[in-house]
């Protein structure tokens, strides 16, 4: 690295020193997906790498797990056949998922999880050294495996070991507020990043390279399974002209909201009360669920089924786990209530002999019987208990407020097969950011993806571009021209009527109402008008903070409330494509299927266009600010040619790297 100072003009004809560092990649981010390329990037001889974070405790990777949280691998235990082709194929099933991406994802896969079990990551064996595993989620074979309901808060740990072991410099507190981009010819490509640091002034960080690794949107929403410190800057790449595919594909799923957990699994097979209350918490309190099904019986055995079916998916709406979601939406969203799990009580009605058989008998088999929610999850899952005690949270002695919540975005950013973005050059976004799923994945492939595309990155940076032509003068320039606009915006936010809690809560709970789990094209293309008018007013006037301490909440206002005018865009522009419903999220249709007897007839929602399973929708915001939406055909599964000798020619020569 080389520090220097940039001289940028401010008011009154005065002038700032900035500090400013170059160095050959830069790292934005410090979830598992930015720590592994960090240390694969040492790996490959590039030693010149800084990271820069909000906080290495910061950040969904080391604040989220599930009952379960599950690692997707290559099978590597028993007999069960399996190669990188076979586990590509079960990715590329989900739909909307390009080819070559589906086999990078299965070939990196061994690769990545023996580097995270060298780096300690305790993965469970048996006696004789196989991983051993589980069927997951949309995937055939024993694939999946876990450390329990935090592994990927395990991985960056162990990852922060080896970073700190390997002397990587990482500076924390620093809050990217603009990626810094030039025109290169017929190609735009990324230059570094500007921050704010804790004490409210900006820093520029020049860079050959920049992984962007800012994990997923979790700010963009009102009731959120993100955890609160992780808010996510997609917003800052769009901005920067990033194209980005399959936005709206999200999974969306019932979680706590005091503290942020999915409440899947054993949460919902010991059959917990549902009960609705007034918006203040107490008074009008009901069970509500009753109201939609014909006897206790069908609804308990429908809320025992959303353990094992927890993420919202419309193939389930229509006599199946996922009406429970849409019933919470009314409740939540519609009529302005609140709704909380109550461990303590038996739903009323409550009886084991009129369960379904498979409800019963895995109840029985978990020796699960006990008299009350509380107790049968005390017999199979006493650790969750824990966990909201961790948190302080005794659901053993008071109700836990859940809603339906965004969870994870199969879609973000584009990148080609070696995870750099198709439209901006030496940008390369990994993790969740990285928009590589489908419509479907198998479970836990989150955090494969999130490892192997750190990998490919790292590679491809220390195989292509280690030497160093950034154009320094320009960059200056571009630098300096952008922090004298971040400036004079600071200074429209000081004066803002608005302030910057009014503007989240705004963008977050419009996304929530038009632009999650529930969509129709009347309520978008209303969504998409406000969200364009807020961008505009949010530019022109600031979103105001009180002091310099909420400044970095101001700056990060602009890139969220700019990324989910974009999420609606395309959102909107795949309903009028009639896709349908497809994925975690139904389209309201007058002439569609009704999704349950007992609600009216605005409840009808569209099947799923097939045909679009074949396409993948890209987006980009053109230099004037208009986006661009368009399908384009998904690429096919490569036949690669497995002829050792031709090979490895091709390996020493370094043409794989192309």
């Amino acid at each position: 690295m080389r520090e220097e100072t940039l001289a940028v003009s401010i008011s009154a004809g005065q002038q700032l020193s900035l500090p400013l560092t170059w160095v050959h990649t830069l790292i934005i981010g410090s979830g598992a997906a930015g720590l592994n390329a960090a240390v694969q990037l040492r790996a490959g001889g590039v030693d010149d790498v800084l990271i820069v974070s909000e906080g290495l405790d910061m950040g969904t990777s080391i604040n989220t797990g599930s009952d379960k949280q599950t690692y997707y691998k290559l099978s590597m235990c028993g007999s069960d056949a399996d190669s990188p082709a076979a586990m590509a194929e079960n990715y590329f099933a989900g739909g909307s998922m390009h080819g070559d991406l589906a086999l990078v994802e299965a070939s990196l896969s061994p690769r990545a999880f023996i580097n995270l079990v060298n780096l300690g990551v305790p993965f469970p064996r048996d006696t004789f050294g196989q991983f051993i595993g589980y069927k997951t989620d949309h995937d055939p074979r024993q694939r999946a495996t876990s450390i329990g309901p935090y592994t990927s808060r395990e991985m960056c740990r162990a990852l922060i070991r080896q970073a700190r072991l390997l002397d990587i410099p990482i500076r924390e507190n620093r809050n990217v507020v603009e990626l810094l981009t030039l025109d290169d010819g017929d190609d735009r490509r990324a230059v570094g990043a500007i921050m704010l640091r804790e004490d409210a002034t900006l820093e520029v960080v020049a860079a050959e390279n920049v992984v962007f690794a800012v994990g997923g949107p979790g700010g963009l929403y009102k009731t959120s399974v993100y955890p609160n410190v992780h808010t996510g800057a997609i917003g800052l790449a769009l901005m920067a002209g990033a194209t980005a595919q399959n936005l709206p594909e999200s999974q969306y799923g019932m979680a706590s909201i005091k503290f942020r957990w999915n409440v899947s699994g054993t949460f919902m097979q010991v059959v917990p009360r549902f009960i609705s209350t007034a918006a203040d918490g107490k008074s009008d309190q009901r069970e509500f669920l009753p109201d939609y099904f014909d006897s206790p019986g069908e609804m308990n055995s429908m809320v025992f089924l959303k353990g094992y079916q927890w993420p919202f998916d419309c193939r389930k709406v229509i006599g199946g786990s996922s009406i429970v979601d849409i019933l919470v939406y009314i409740e939540t969203v519609l009529k302005d209530r609140r709704v909380f799990l109550d461990f303590r009580r038996n739903p009323d009605g409550f009886a084991f002999d009129q369960l379904s058989s498979e409800s019963i008998e895995y109840l029985t088999n978990s020796e699960a019987l006990q008299d009350t929610p509380i107790d049968r999850l005390r017999q199979m899952n006493p650790g969750a208990i824990e966990l909201y005690a961790e948190h302080g949270i005794d659901i053993a002695a008071e109700p836990l407020e859940i809603a339906v919540c965004a969870q994870h975005n199969n879609g973000g950013l584009a990148g080609n097969h070696w995870w750099e973005s198709v439209s901006v050059k030496h940008l390369f976004p990994v993790g969740e950011v990285n928009g590589s799923h489908g419509v479907y994945r198998p479970g836990g492939s989150a955090l494969n993806s999130g490892q192997g595309g750190s990998f490919r990155a790292a590679e491809y940076i220390a195989n292509r571009y280690q030497r160093w032509d950034v154009p320094k003068e320009k960059v200056k320039i571009a630098a300096t021209d952008a922090v004298e606009a971040l400036l004079a915006w600071t200074e429209k936010a000081a004066r803002a009527e608005n302030s910057w809690q009014a503007d989240r809560d705004e963008f977050q709970t419009r996304m929530t109402k038009a632009g999650a789990h529930i969509r129709s094209q009347a309520e978008l293309k209303k969504a998409v008008a406000e969200a364009w008018e807020q961008v505009g007013r949010i530019e022109r006037s600031g979103s105001g903070c009180a002091d310099l301490g909420e400044l970095a909440e101001a700056l990060r206002n602009r890139h969220l409330c700019f990324a989910h005018a974009v999420y609606l865009e395309a959102v909107l522009f795949a309903l009028e494509s009639g896709v349908g419903s497809r994925g975690s999220s139904i389209t309201i249709d007058p002439s569609g299927d009704k999704v349950h007897d007992k609600l009216d007839d605005n409840w009808r929602i569209a099947a799923e266009n097939t045909d679009f399973r074949e396409k993948v929708l890209e987006t980009i915001v053109d230099p004037a600010g208009r986006v661009e939406n368009r399908w384009v055909q998904r690429r096919p599964m490569p036949e690669t040619d497995v002829w050792f000798e031709t090979a490895w020619a091709r390996f020493r020569s370094g043409e794989v790297f192309e």
